[in-house]
């Protein structure tokens, strides 16, 4: 007979890190993929549109003509009133007059305009004209930030795994060095006597019903019977668990072994989330992994954007990765600043996750102020007899 040969433990090994990574690569692919698609849509939209100088166009220069020639006109004019002229007329301009559009929507352009779209920052430098590309992007704003909520939520998953076994072996690291501090070396050397003395080998069954005075007084032939049913009884009380035997058909039929992995893949999807609502570190902690994380991009950042400090570069991280996007501070070289896209998404993770540990603990604040009110204000109930 032909032996059935099973595959080695590694390939079987590669394929489980395989199919328990897959939910995350997916998640991550699909962002990807779609902001390449809509850097292509947006580029070719309003890259390629036609510039039409309109009526306000021909009056911003009849303005500035006129201000031209009054100032040549009539040189003792007070500077102030001509500053506030210039300023007030150069309000009324819109960047589209002196810009042309081929140069803001480039590929990287547009990619990072895609990126400020799906991660709700909107600096507010780059945004559509035409009317298509409105449109556009309210759709592709619509599929693309459930989308990044769903890489964030998976994301936060593995910060959340991370930061929990980091915490926690942080604090048996922590407890050991208190113990080994707060133990002298005769006290451990007492203890460590009296626990050998106290621990000892574990007795075999054999060993426990022998020991049984009931069975040492019986003969030999009676003693082993009665030991035989004392085991069998002792195995009802336990009983080993039965055998599954969907796990003989999963390894006999490739087919169901396929159905399996995949029930396995959809379980995964299933626990997204789950470990980012058991974290539980101080509150502090996180503080300070925002602030180490936002000074190691703010001290890159300037290398590039030269027209930002450190301080400057702080700022900038800081109102993007909470997605607040004022558009104060413009990038003069975008395309750079996407290598760190996903220097943006786990930094968005690591302040969601402050932000639900700060609401975390303004909800339990709450709560014990007012049961304390409540214990303080709540009538004393007294029993008067009658």
């Amino acid at each position: 007979m032909a032996s059935t040969s099973q595959p080695p433990r590694g390939k079987a090994a590669c394929k489980k890190i395989f199919w328990a990574v897959f939910p995350h690569a997916c998640f991550i692919l699909s962002l990807v993929i779609y902001a390449f698609l809509g850097a292509l849509m947006f580029s070719h939209i309003e890259g390629n549109r036609k510039v039409n100088l309109s009526e306000e166009y021909r009056k911003f220069l009849q303005n500035l003509w006129h201000i031209s020639r009054n100032l040549s006109d009539n040189m003792t004019e007070n500077e102030e009133i001509f500053k506030e002229k210039i300023h007030a007329l150069l309000n009324t301009a819109e960047r589209d007059w002196f810009v042309n559009p081929k140069d803001i929507w480039t590929f990287f352009g547009s990619l990072f305009f895609c990126c400020t779209v799906f991660t709700t920052v909107g600096y507010g430098n780059t945004y559509p004209v035409t009317r298509i590309g409105k449109y556009l992007c309210m759709l592709y704003a619509l599929f693309g930030i459930p989308l990044m909520f769903l890489v964030l939520t998976d994301m936060g998953d593995i910060l959340a795994t991370v930061l929990s076994k980091s915490y926690n072996e942080f604090r048996k690291l922590q407890s050991k060095i208190l113990a080994s501090k707060l133990c002298s070396g005769s006290t451990c050397m007492k203890s460590r006597a009296q626990s050998k003395a106290v621990i000892n080998e574990p007795l075999t069954i054999m060993e426990v019903l022998k020991s049984q005075p009931g069975v040492k007084k019986k003969p030999v032939k009676y003693r082993n019977a009665e030991i035989f049913e004392m085991l069998i009884a002792r195995e009802n009380e336990h009983p080993k668990p039965a055998r599954n035997k969907s796990i003989e058909r999963w390894s006999s039929c490739p087919e169901l072994a396929r159905g399996k992995t995949m029930s396995r893949v959809i379980e995964n999807f299933d626990k997204i989330g789950k470990q980012l609502e058991k974290l539980d570190v101080p509150i502090v902690l996180m503080v300070l992994v925002i602030f180490v994380y936002i000074s190691c991009a703010a001290a890159i950042l300037p290398n590039w954007e030269t027209r930002l400090d450190f301080q400057e570069a702080f700022y900038f991280c800081f109102i993007t990765l909470t997605t607040i996007g004022f558009g104060d501070t413009k990038l003069e070289h975008p395309k750079f600043f996407l290598f760190f896209s996903l220097y943006i998404i786990i930094g968005m993770e690591i302040v969601f996750i402050a932000f639900k540990l700060g609401q975390d603990r303004l909800i339990g604040l709450y709560k014990k102020v007012i049961s304390f009110c409540g214990e303080k204000k709540m009538p004393s109930m007294k029993i008067y007899p009658k």
